[in-house]
């Protein structure tokens, strides 16, 4: 049977914008059926022309404005918004720090949370060229090597020299091995045919030691005129410390193979994050927003209410940024995290910094966490920070039988959040603090938090 819907493709309607998703598109409701559409703002009166019907919903895009809100602001290039480097470009700091908090709070009001206060989002000064590692594709377009972003939902490359949300020292690099990779005649990799060299260039930069690290994607296991492009890069960016060609053969949509050749310099470089140094491969996870990160990690260490006496679990400890940070405030960390190179990383960092009370094992959190429990481990504090997915069941009920007095949660999605928040409820732990977001990507509509929940009943 047909679903009638009120909206047809193609068609003109007007509309008021009544509020922003999630993902930062407007919604227009037409008869009550919601129209999602990029670059709207609630409150503002439009003409939209629909693209695209599903059962449910539909896509438009805006053909006119009869109102704007008072919080947009002129977006200095389109592309940032066409591309999702930057989906909230248009929307004034001050009103997407407010949308972040909002995203929280609704969530915990549709779950019936809304006692949980949530403080205002912590914002950047600068919320922009904040980024410290960028990984850039490469494609032939009209006859022309070019970096740059894909379209959103698209394989169709716009090329970008300014990022807006990267360190400028870095799309500065980026420009260099652009023309080189020009003047060398180096082909790019072409999906299509799975022929070509170059697929991605990646630059990092330390956020203090302001060292540089070049990593070449290649298709190939030979790069053609390597010396001559890697001559090309010494001279043209001066914190070069480490050029690394990384090979991914596969027909992957993966960015990074799992081979590195160091082409020149060292094969990694170096950073600080709350005083510890990391030691940062091509391949190694390290934080994009290093400014906030150590706001965000601080407010966790904070909450943990430390004082040297403690034993605590750092699950999805990554390179250990929080568990050796932690560690000088505790007895004894132990961290987990499933990606065996971060392991390895995070136990070398403990080394390079003289840290022997962290220890790390490699696994699934929830593996990990009902080993631990099975042996009697004691933790007086859990810390996770989880991926997008939130938390396994068998964590939360692990943790639970552990029974830590208290659980610091930073979350990088508040809808996972919510949901743990209420699984965690059942083991007898409960919020005792006002959430705190903090904005990690501005001009994006990510959010982290952190919330603490303290063991209250059983």
């Amino acid at each position: 049977m047909k679903v009638q819907v009120p909206v047809h493709k193609n068609n003109d309607y007007q509309g008021t914008v009544a509020d922003l998703t999630y993902q930062g598109n407007g919604v227009v409701k037409v008869d009550d059926f919601p129209v999602f559409v990029p670059n709207a703002l609630p409150g503002e009166q439009v003409t939209i022309k629909v693209t695209k019907v599903t059962r449910n919903f539909a896509w438009g895009r805006v053909m006119k404005w009869q109102t704007k809100s008072p919080d947009r602001v002129a977006v200095k290039n389109k592309t940032y918004i066409q591309t999702g480097i930057a989906p909230l470009g248009h929307l004034k700091y001050a009103a997407q720090l407010k949308f972040k908090q909002h995203q929280i709070k609704e969530l915990l009001e549709k779950a019936h949370l809304d006692k949980i206060e949530v403080l205002p989002t912590l914002g950047m000064a600068k919320p922009y060229h904040y980024r410290n590692k960028a990984q850039v594709p490469v494609k032939m377009v009209r006859g022309q090597l070019e970096t740059g972003f894909y379209k959103r939902g698209s394989h169709t490359l716009v090329p970008i020299e300014d990022f807006y949300i990267q360190d400028p020292k870095i799309d500065q690099a980026i420009v260099v091995v652009r023309d080189l990779l020009r003047k060398y005649h180096i082909t790019p990799y072409d999906e299509r045919t799975g022929k070509g060299c170059i697929r991605t260039v990646m630059v990092r930069r330390g956020y203090y030691s302001h060292e540089v690290m070049v990593a070449l994607v290649t298709n190939t296991h030979r790069l053609p005129m390597a010396d001559q492009i890697v001559a090309g890069i010494v001279a043209g960016v001066p914190e070069v410390k480490s050029i690394v060609q990384n090979i991914n053969d596969k027909k992957t949509n993966r960015l990074l193979g799992t081979k590195d050749k160091t082409l020149w310099g060292a094969p990694e470089i170096h950073d600080q994050l709350l005083g510890i140094n990391f030691v940062i491969s091509p391949l190694s996870f390290y934080q994009i927003n290093p400014q906030q990160t150590e706001r965000l990690y601080q407010i966790a260490i904070d909450s943990a209410g430390l004082d040297g006496s403690q034993t605590v679990i750092d699950a999805y400890c990554g390179i250990g940024t929080i568990s050796l940070a932690v560690a000088k405030h505790a007895k004894q960390v132990y961290g987990v995290e499933i990606v065996p190179a971060a392991i390895r990383d995070a136990k070398r960092n403990a080394k390079h910094n003289g840290i022997k009370n962290a220890r790390f094992y490699v696994g699934k959190a929830e593996d990990q966490f009902a080993k631990w429990q099975a042996q009697g481990l004691k933790p007086d504090v859990v810390i996770v920070d989880p991926p997008r997915k939130g938390l396994a069941a068998s964590l939360i009920e692990a943790t639970g039988k552990m029974r830590p007095q208290k659980v610091v949660y930073v979350s990088c999605n508040p809808a996972t959040l919510v949901r743990d928040i209420q699984r965690f409820a059942d083991q007898g732990y409960h919020v005792t603090k006002p959430i705190q977001p903090v904005d990690q990507f501005p001009q994006t509509t990510h959010v982290e938090s952190v919330t603490v929940l303290e063991r209250t009943g059983k």
